[in-house]
C-alpha cells in the first residue's frame, strides 16, 4: 500500500504553523516553482516535493495508512501547538453552539414545516434525512476541518488548497455579504414584531376602525387581520414590485436595531460572542421545546401529527421534489456561505470528527421539532374551522328549512353541538337521496383533510403564520413575547455566523485589520445596514424573495461543486483524510473519501443543473398583495428583474474565473523569469567549474 509521503505531511505542517500573510504571499510562487519543477525534474522527483493529484485508480485507502500516520505523528508531530496570534474561543463549548447556531436559522422553522407538507410528508423527512448523512454530513466536515487545518477563513483556505480556485472563497465572501442584506431584514421584521406584541389587545388580532368612524377597515374586512397588518401595517406593501417609494421609517429603525444587536454582540472579537452565545442559541431551544409541548396538547393536534407521518412513496420518483430537499438542506445547514470554515478557524487542534455530526444532527433535530410543532398547530387550527364549518352548515339548512326551502326531513338533531363532527356524518348519511341531493348545493365542504390543506396553504410569509398560531393560545400576548424572541434569538445566530464569514477573511487578506478588529466591525455593520435599506421599503419583500427562492441556490451549489472537487481531486482526499489523522490523532473512516470523490459531487452537479432547468423553463413568481381585493395574488417578475437576477448570479460566480485568470496571468509572467534565472545560473557555474583543475583518478 502507498502510504502519504513525509514530505507531504512536513509541508502541510508549515502551511498551518505559519501565518496567514505567509501562507496567503506564497501560494503564487510556491505553485509557480511547481510547474518549473514539472519541466525541469523527472516526475518522480516532482511528485515527491510537491502538490499531486489523487488517483483513486492506483490505490486504495487501508488501516494500514491509518497505522503508518499515526506512527509518524507520535514520531515526528510536535505536541505543542506554535505561537499563533490568531484569536481562539475560549472552550470547545462556544465553538459548538456558534456552528449549530448558525446552521439552525429562520428557515429551519418557517421553510422546513412548509416543504414537509407539499412535497410528500414523511417521504420528504425520510429523503432529508438521507441526503443530509450522504452529502451534507461529509461536505460539512470537509469545511469545519478545513478550517482548522488551515486556520483560514474562505479566502486563504481555498488559495492554499489550490491557487487555480482561489476565487471560491471570494465568492462565498459575496454571497455571505448579500445574504446577510436580506437576512438581517427577516430579523428586523420579527423584532418589530416583538415589539408590538407587548400592546393589549395584539394590534393584529382585530381589524382597526376607520378614521373618524366606528366602521372597520373593508380591506381588512376582506381578509383576515394578520394578514391585513402584515401587508398594509409593517410593509406597507405596494400592489407590484414596479411601485418604488422611500424606506419604511418604523422598519428603517427596526433593521437599525437589529444591526446595533449585531454589532454589540460581535464588536469585541470571539469574547463577546462566545459568552452571548450561550444565551443566543440556547434560549430558543428552550422556547422550542416549551412550545411543542403545549402545541401537542391541543385539540387535533393528532390529525396534524397522522398527516406528518403519512409517507406519499410517488414523491420518492418525482426529481422536483429531490430538487427542493436539496436546496433546503444547503441552505438550512448552511455549507458553502464560508461560515462554518470562519468558525472552525478559530479552533485549536481538538476537532473532532462527532462535531461535524452534533452540528447536523442538532440541526435535524431542530427542523422535525419545529414541523412537528407546527403540524400539531394547524391540525388544531384544522379542526377548529371544520367545526366552525359544520355550524354553518347546520345554521344555513335550518334557515332554509324554516323558510320551506328544503323539506323537514333535512332538520339537523340537537345533540349536534355535543359530538359535531360525528353527528354531522351521521346525519348526513341518514339524509333519503332526494333529500340530499336537494341539501348538497347549500352545504360547503367541511371535510377535515381539505381544511387541513388550506390552513397549512394559508398566507405566503411564514411569519404571518405564526402570527395565526398565537390566537391558539390563551394569554396572546404572552406567547406572542415568547414566540418572537424565539425568532429574533435564531435569526440572530444566524447573523453572527454570517458576519464571521466576512470578518474573517477580510482580516485574513489584510492582517492588519486584526489589530482594528472594533473598527472593523462597526465599518461593515453600518456599511450592511445601508445596504440593507432596500428591503424594508414598500416593495422590498418583493426583493427579498427575488433573491431567497431564485437566486441563492445556484451560486452555493457552484461554491459546494468547486470546493468539493478541489478537496478531493486537487488537494487530494487521501492527503485530506492524513490531514484529519493529524488533527484527530485517531484512525477515520475511509468512507468519507469515496464520498468526496463520487458520491457528493455527482449529487451536488445533480441539485446543480436541475435548478439552471427550474429557473430556464419555469417563470420566476412572486406573491403580491392586491389591495382592490384584500388577498395575495401571484405576479411574474417583470423582465428587468430577470435581468437583475441573471447579473447577480453572474457577478456572484465572477471571482472565480477572474482569479484563475490572475493565477494564470501571474504564472505566465513568472516563468519565463525563473527560466532565465536559472540558465544564467548554469552558465556561471558552467565557468566556475572550468577554472578548477579536474580531479585524476589514481
Amino acid at each position: 500500500m502507498t502510504t502519504v509521503s513525509e514530505n507531504m505531511e512536513a509541508q502541510d505542517e508549515n502551511s498551518q504553523m505559519s501565518t496567514p500573510l505567509d501562507s496567503i504571499s506564497m501560494i503564487s510562487s510556491t505553485s509557480v516553482s511547481q510547474f518549473v519543477k514539472s519541466e525541469l525534474l523527472p516526475v518522480e522527483e516532482f511528485t515527491e516535493g510537491g502538490q499531486k493529484f489523487d488517483n483513486m485508480s492506483s490505490y486504495t485507502w487501508s488501516d494500514e495508512d491509518n497505522d503508518e500516520i499515526l506512527e509518524t505523528i507520535d514520531k515526528e508531530e510536535p505536541k505543542d501547538e506554535a505561537h499563533t496570534d490568531r484569536p481562539s474561543w475560549a472552550n470547545k463549548t462556544e465553538y459548538l453552539l456558534a456552528q449549530v447556531g448558525f446552521s439552525t436559522g429562520l428557515s429551519t422553522v418557517w421553510r422546513f414545516p412548509y416543504l414537509c407538507f407539499h412535497n410528500g410528508g414523511g417521504t420528504f423527512l425520510i429523503m432529508y434525512i438521507f441526503l443530509l448523512f450522504l452529502v451534507g454530513v461529509p461536505l460539512l466536515l470537509l469545511e469545519m476541518a478545513a478550517g482548522q487545518r488551515m486556520r483560514q477563513g474562505s479566502t486563504g483556505v481555498w488559495k492554499i488548497i489550490s491557487p487555480w480556485i482561489g476565487g471560491v472563497g471570494y465568492t462565498s465572501f459575496m454571497v455571505c455579504f448579500i445574504v446577510g442584506l436580506y437576512y438581517s431584514v427577516l430579523m428586523a421584521w420579527s423584532l418589530f414584531y416583538l415589539v408590538q406584541s407587548s400592546q393589549s389587545p395584539l394590534p393584529w388580532a382585530l381589524c382597526p376602525l376607520l378614521r373618524n368612524s366606528s366602521y372597520f377597515d373593508p380591506e381588512c374586512v376582506r381578509t383576515t387581520p394578520t394578514m391585513y397588518f402584515w401587508y398594509r401595517h409593517v410593509l406597507k406593501a405596494t400592489d407590484e414590485i414596479e411601485i418604488g417609494g422611500l424606506p419604511v421609517m418604523h422598519l428603517s429603525v427596526s433593521l437599525f436595531v437589529t444591526w446595533l444587536i449585531i454589532c454589540i454582540s460581535m464588536v469585541k472579537g470571539l469574547k463577546s460572542t462566545g459568552k452571548m452565545l450561550y444565551v443566543s442559541v440556547l434560549l430558543p431551544y428552550v422556547i422550542l421545546f416549551y412550545l411543542l409541548i403545549r402545541s401537542i396538547m391541543l385539540k387535533g393536534a393528532e390529525l396534524g401529527l397522522k398527516n406528518l407521518l403519512a409517507a406519499k412513496v410517488p414523491a420518492l420518483y418525482n426529481v422536483e421534489v429531490w430538487r427542493r430537499t436539496g436546496n433546503q438542506l444547503f441552505l438550512s445547514i448552511g455549507s458553502g456561505f464560508g461560515s462554518f470554515t470562519a468558525i472552525s478557524s478559530y479552533v485549536p487542534r481538538s476537532y473532532r470528527i462527532m462535531d461535524a455530526f452534533a452540528v447536523a444532527l442538532l440541526n435535524l433535530i431542530i427542523s422535525v421539532t419545529a414541523t412537528v410543532f407546527v403540524f400539531a398547530i394547524m391540525g388544531h387550527l384544522a379542526t377548529e374551522n371544520s367545526e366552525k364549518c359544520y355550524l354553518e352548515n347546520a345554521e344555513r339548512v335550518m334557515n332554509l328549512v324554516a323558510t320551506g326551502v328544503l323539506p323537514p326531513e333535512a332538520q339537523f338533531p340537537d345533540s349536534l353541538y355535543q359530538h359535531m363532527s360525528s353527528i354531522y356524518s351521521t346525519w348526513f348519511r341518514n339524509l333519503p337521496e332526494q333529500v340530499r341531493s336537494m341539501v348538497l348545493p347549500y352545504l360547503y365542504n367541511c371535510d377535515i383533510s381539505e381544511q387541513l390543506k388550506k390552513v397549512m396553504e394559508g398566507p405566503g410569509m411564514s411569519i404571518v403564520a405564526f402570527t395565526d398560531i398565537i390566537s391558539v393560545f390563551s394569554g396572546f400576548t404572552f406567547w406572542a413575547i415568547i414566540i418572537f424572541v424565539f425568532l429574533v434569538t435564531m435569526g440572530l445566530n444566524t447573523m453572527i455566523g454570517i458576519l464571521h464569514g466576512i470578518i474573517t477573511p477580510l482580516q485574513d487578506t489584510f492582517s492588519s485589520l486584526r489589530k482594528h478588529t472594533k473598527l472593523l466591525t462597526v465599518g461593515v455593520c453600518v456599511l450592511m445596514f445601508l445596504g440593507s435599506l432596500i428591503f424594508v421599503r414598500p416593495s422590498g419583500s418583493y426583493y427579498v424573495n427575488l433573491l431567497d427562492d431564485y437566486w441563492v441556490s445556484l451560486p452555493l451549489f457552484f461554491i459546494l461543486i468547486l470546493e468539493n472537487m478541489a478537496m478531493a481531486w486537487i488537494y487530494g482526499a487521501r492527503r485530506f483524510l492524513a490531514d484529519l489523522i493529524i488533527i484527530l490523532g485517531r484512525p477515520v473512516s475511509p468512507i468519507y473519501r469515496w464520498l468526496w470523490c463520487f458520491v457528493s459531487p455527482f449529487v451536488l452537479l445533480v441539485l446543480f443543473v436541475s435548478t439552471m432547468i427550474h429557473l430556464y423553463l419555469k417563470n420566476i413568481t412572486y406573491l403580491a398583495w392586491n389591495s382592490s381585493i384584500s388577498s395575495e395574488v401571484i405576479q411574474n417578475y417583470p423582465s428587468w428583474a430577470e435581468v437583475l437576477l441573471v447579473v447577480l448570479i453572474v457577478i456572484t460566480i465572477l471571482p472565480i474565473p477572474a482569479y484563475f485568470l490572475y493565477t494564470l496571468f501571474n504564472m505566465a509572467i513568472q516563468v519565463p523569469m525563473i527560466h532565465s534565472r536559472a540558465t544564467i545560473n548554469i552558465k556561471l557555474e558552467a565557468k566556475g567549474d572550468s577554472r578548477k583543475p579536474c580531479p585524476q583518478l589514481t
